[in-house]
């Protein structure tokens, strides 16, 4: 009897609303615990937690989602609230929750399918760049047929509740009697919000059974709260003495020397015998470039064939992996050569300018420093960082019509983008400068469309074709680049910004930050493999060693040809790793750790190794500590 009171009362709306919401919610989890049911490791006491915790999860969802509809319900007068007009405009209000949450259903189904996690930092992405957005979904999805069907879908479940939604406004109540209800509402919330956070559904090592556990739309509520972490608030630490002494110790080489005795002073004097090689260094970030596309790694689908063979002209380097999961930390590790600090890449951080960047380095050098981006640069905050940190900007904006022969949601194709680089590069030769361009492709992303007949797999039939597509305009960029006059002196870098897909069993699975790095320059570099265990972070020193340039250095990264760094640095928003000598070492925001042993095939639970942790501690707390307090500037 006193349910059916509260379903009565002008609160019910609330409750129908919730039980809707459980319903779309339950069904969500099942679809994808469905589709990557392979990967969950399920069993009973698994199935139970994953829904368990989930309802606890949706809960909470809840009870931020109803805050306005509450305070609104708490203040109405009944002489409105019972009134024809806010009938109407309630059913208008119901109709477009619901949609909302048919919405975000559609919308997590694409966002496992892409990324095999619940929505988060990249799904906020989504939402402040909506241009870029919008275009791509449009050119990956039907989404006429999928509105069509969202729209039939929320009238058809009005429809349903519509007899137990109408009763409500004919109950009257006093302020004094809601009061009490809408005080409780709004207590659980404010309660959930202070005390409950992502990490609460840590239930298993198994990170697909985790991202079950959770609740898509609680997911970016979570990813805008927490877009940079207090290092020390959130992760384990050391006194800050005590991390930075041993960070000298971490990143002495035989070739550097510290200028001051200051254990908070990390700069360096790097010298190499002999004088500076002024070489070019063209460098093509290659988007989602995992290494498992190349032939040398085991695939069989032959989608770069090219790049395999320029593989074998090169230095190529085996054992190398990106610092994070997203473009920007693939940036911000080449160019900063930093690990990857919790949160948002500090390439969308405030107080980013003037950094000490691989860039500036070499525009302190003389060099002619460029960022070339096929898309627009405003995007992930781009063009902001590297203006401000040593580089020129040329974006599609830069682009005359007749430079673009394809394009779509993110930018110009590969072809387009590396012929510009080449005028780019005309240019500086031109005014007899050395030059530096850091190139960033886009054709390897959905949609996945290119211009037709350039390869054998037609546009807009997924990655495979992508991946080829890219591969071509790579191989035709250095063809043609050996008929300009700077091409004998210029170093060719291809690396990759991540990998095309971060998903795995475990937290941070190692197989899925593994990219290559190929550096070409048939004239200044004999072949051969280097099969280094090492990091994105390595690469600014490396090129600085190719260059043979004395310089002072504050980049954490070491020089791969003249000492192996024997370790890599990787990274979600929340979890950063430090993997060495086949163990890997995970911190999670919680300040609890996490240890795995790496093996040919997978990775197994491992006990912590203290000088292992004490490591790992030591570079990200010293990271952060130099970005928070303005010391990674270049002077």
């Amino acid at each position: 009897m006193k349910f059916k009171n509260i379903l009565r009362s002008r609160f019910g709306g609330l409750v129908i609303f919730s039980f809707i919401f459980l319903a779309i919610s339950f069904l969500i989890r099942t679809i994808l615990l469905i589709t990557d049911l392979q990967n969950a490791d399920l069993n009973f006491i698994r199935f139970i937690q994953i829904y368990s915790i989930g309802l606890f999860y949706d809960l909470v969802t809840i009870s931020y989602f109803i805050v306005p509809f509450t305070i609104y319900l708490l203040f109405i007068p009944d002489k409105i609230f019972n009134s024809k007009i806010h009938r109407w405009i309630s059913y208008a209000f119901f109709i477009t929750s619901i949609g909302i949450l048919v919405f975000s259903g559609i919308g997590e189904w694409f966002f496992w399918e892409e990324f095999s996690v619940r929505y988060n930092f990249i799904a906020v992405d989504y939402l402040v760049y909506t241009h870029e957005v919008i275009s791509n979904i449009r050119e990956s999805y039907p989404m006429p047929m999928i509105i069509v069907g969202m729209l039939l879908v929320s009238a058809g479940i009005f429809a349903l509740v519509k007899k137990h939604f109408d009763p409500i406004f004919h109950s009257k109540s006093r302020f004094v009697s809601r009061l009490g209800t809408g005080l409780i509402l709004l207590t659980l919330a404010l309660t959930a919000f202070l005390t409950i956070n992502k990490s609460s559904a840590e239930i298993t090592e198994n990170t697909y059974s985790n991202e079950l556990a959770h609740n898509g739309i609680y997911q970016i509520f979570s990813a805008f709260r927490n877009n940079e972490l207090d290092y020390k608030s959130f992760y384990q630490s050391l006194d800050d003495r005590e991390a930075f002494t041993n960070l000298r110790k971490l990143i002495k080489t035989s070739n550097s020397e510290f200028l001051s005795d200051n254990v908070f002073d990390i700069r360096r004097k790097i010298s190499y015998p002999g004088n500076d090689k002024k070489y070019n260094v063209m460098m093509i970030t290659v988007e989602s470039l995992s290494a498992s596309f190349f032939t040398k790694f085991g695939n069989k689908n032959n989608i770069t064939p090219n790049m395999d063979t320029i593989a074998s002209q090169s230095l190529f380097f085996t054992n190398f992996y990106a610092t994070g999961t997203r473009t920007v930390r693939g940036m911000e590790a080449l160019t900063l050569s930093l690990p990857p600090t919790p949160g948002y890449s500090i390439v969308k951080r405030p107080n980013n300018e003037g950094l000490f960047t691989l860039g500036s380095v070499l525009k302190s050098k003389g060099y002619d420093t460029n960022f070339i981006y096929a898309g627009n640069g405003y995007f992930d905050n781009m063009n902001y960082f590297f203006g401000n940190s040593g580089y020129k900007i040329v974006d599609k904006a830069d682009f005359e019509k007749n430079e673009i022969s394809f394009d779509n949601a993110w930018g110009v194709c590969d072809e387009d983008l590396l012929a510009k680089a080449s005028q780019v590069a005309d240019k500086a030769y031109a005014k007899g400068k050395p030059f530096h361009n850091f190139i960033m492709t886009t054709s390897n992303h959905r949609p996945y469309t290119y211009p037709d007949g350039k390869i054998d797999i037609p546009s807009h039939t997924g990655r495979n074709g992508a991946v080829k597509y890219t591969d071509f305009a790579i191989a035709k960029f250095l063809r043609e680049a050996k008929s300009h006059p700077w091409f004998n002196n210029t170093i060719f870098v291809i690396v990759a910004d991540h990998c095309a897909s971060s998903a795995g069993k475990t937290s941070l699975p190692v197989n899925k930050y593994h990219i290559p790095l190929i550096i070409y320059a048939p004239h200044i570099i004999q072949a051969s493999e280097n099969n280094a265990l090492a990091s994105q972070i390595d690469l600014a020193p490396t090129i600085m060693g190719l260059l043979n340039m004395d310089y002072t250095s504050k980049f954490f990264g070491k020089d791969i040809l003249l000492e192996n760094p024997n370790r890599a640095l990787l990274g979600t928003y929340q979890k950063i790793g430090l993997l060495r000598n086949e163990q890997l070492t995970v911190q999670v925001p919680t300040k609890r750790t996490e240890a795995y042993r790496i093996t040919k095939h997978d990775q197994e639970i491992d006990s912590l190794n203290k000088q292992e942790l004490k490591d790992a501690i030591t570079y990200y707390q010293t990271a952060s500590y130099l970005f928070n307090n303005k010391l990674y500037k270049f002077d």
